[in-house]
């Protein structure tokens, strides 16, 4: 088990605990080191003063002490010490084994008694929560002096532990307000970040906070900038070479359709299909959806109708299993995920008999199954798959597949997405296509 596993997780957690736990250890060393000298020093003067009043006062008591003494030595115990003292006449100290002591100032209170009072006594610190009484045996009685709880029980203890839990509380405050203000605007840094790797916009982010965060959100905002001009650089250019390309087409077009109809003419006229075909789909793969605003989708329903679809129009064995918890709604490009979950639905259409669907959400991401019971593709072939203009079917025949870009376009949109686009076998025999998309 390594501490890493026991680390907070988040920045701000992270940085709370390099200011929290350093503080709370000086703070425990303080109060350990001052608080036992000072509760040592304390308690033992304390001690050594009240027992010494107490012996000051019975010094000259004697064995027998008449009334007189009695009297004299109670007026001097209120006057000078605060003792009320009682005298009880012909009473003896219990028998009873003294218990051990349970607090530190008692133990000193008794090992001072004992150093300074020469005459039989007992103490209990226990039958009163406001006093403690001291008992003396003489030969006619048992007088008993009465003394504060405070004159041995130091309460400057309590406020020294109380302003030092305060003060920690006070910085504990401060930190946290300043370190949530040093922390908001690195997660809104990586929240734009996030939004733009999931091809979202985050138009509301700016710069803030101290230099170092500056610094990686102008960074990151010349990063988007130069992503978007390239997009649209991209855009304008392929706009250009669709006019370019399409414009002599439709000529060719135009001329065979004024010629006879012969053998060499349909031939070019396939040939004017397959080349429109290719030029649709390499510009449609280039191009992308990158110009589409997302929008808040729930993909359960978006698959519904897509399923629906296959079933009715290619008559299509193909099921999607009933959801087991509620899908979130959350935004993507409509257009470019429908095109990407139909060019999986249309590769089983061709490809094999029967498919299955399902949907399922684990943690802060979807997670979308495509199973077929088709050929599969070979496990060493699936990266070839993915990547375009590969065609798994060797032939050139348009009839026998496209132009190796249906899984190439899927996977650019899954990825423009946030998302990851993985192949394996199927339960069904056939191709698994694996869609993971982050919420």
């Amino acid at each position: 088990m390594q501490l890493r596993e026991f680390l907070p997780k988040t920045l701000f957690g992270r940085m709370l605990s390099i200011i929290l736990v350093p503080m709370i250890f000086v703070q425990i060393i303080t109060v350990f080191i001052f608080y036992e000298r000072h509760w040592d020093t304390v308690t033992r003067h304390m001690a050594q003063n009240l027992a010494g009043e107490i012996a000051l006062l019975v010094s000259n008591i004697g064995s027998r002490p008449d009334k007189f003494t009695i009297e004299t030595i109670t007026a001097k115990g209120a006057q000078y010490f605060n003792f009320p003292i009682y005298f009880r006449e012909g009473d003896l100290l219990p028998t009873i084994p003294v218990a051990p002591p349970e607090t530190y100032a008692e133990t000193m209170l008794r090992r001072e008694l004992k150093r300074q009072v020469k005459q039989a006594w007992r103490l209990d610190t226990s039958s009163n929560e406001n006093l403690i009484f001291v008992d003396l045996e003489v030969a006619n009685g048992v007088l008993r002096i009465y003394a504060s709880r405070k004159r041995i029980f130091s309460s400057t203890s309590w406020t020294f532990i109380g302003w030092t839990v305060s003060s920690s509380i006070i910085l504990f405050a401060i930190a946290l307000m300043f370190l949530r203000g040093q922390v908001r605007p690195i997660h809104r840094l990586a929240n734009a970040a996030r939004q733009l790797g999931l091809g979202r916009t985050a138009p509301d982010y700016r710069l803030e906070g101290a230099r170092e965060v500056r610094l990686a959100g102008r960074a990151f905002q010349a990063m988007r900038h130069r992503i978007m001009r390239q997009v649209n650089e991209r855009t304008e250019m392929l706009a250009g070479v669709s006019h370019d390309l399409r414009t002599p087409l439709t000529r060719i077009r135009l001329q065979l359709a004024l010629m006879k109809e012969s053998v060499d003419t349909k031939a070019i006229i396939n040939d004017l299909s397959e080349m429109e075909e290719m030029i649709g789909g390499y510009i449609a793969f280039v191009a992308g959806e990158g110009e589409e605003a997302p929008q808040d989708i729930a993909i359960n329903l978006l698959l519904e109708r897509l399923v629906t679809q296959a079933q009715k129009s290619h008559k299509f064995d193909i099921t999607l299993l009933p959801v087991k918890d509620e899908v979130p709604v959350f935004p993507m490009r409509r257009n470019a995920i429908q095109r990407a979950f139909s060019n999986i639905i249309s590769n089983a259409i061709r490809y094999s008999s029967k498919s299955i669907v399902t949907i399922q959400l684990r943690n802060d991401e979807l997670i979308l199954t495509f199973d077929d019971d088709g050929a599969g593709i070979p496990k060493e072939r699936r990266a070839d798959a993915i990547r375009p203009f590969i065609r798994l079917e060797e032939s050139r025949n348009r009839r026998t597949g496209g132009a190796g870009l249906g899984l190439s376009i899927t996977s650019d949109i899954i990825h423009s997405h946030g998302g990851e686009l993985t192949l394996a076998d199927s339960d069904l025999g056939g191709l698994r296509v694996l869609v993971k998309l982050p919420i």
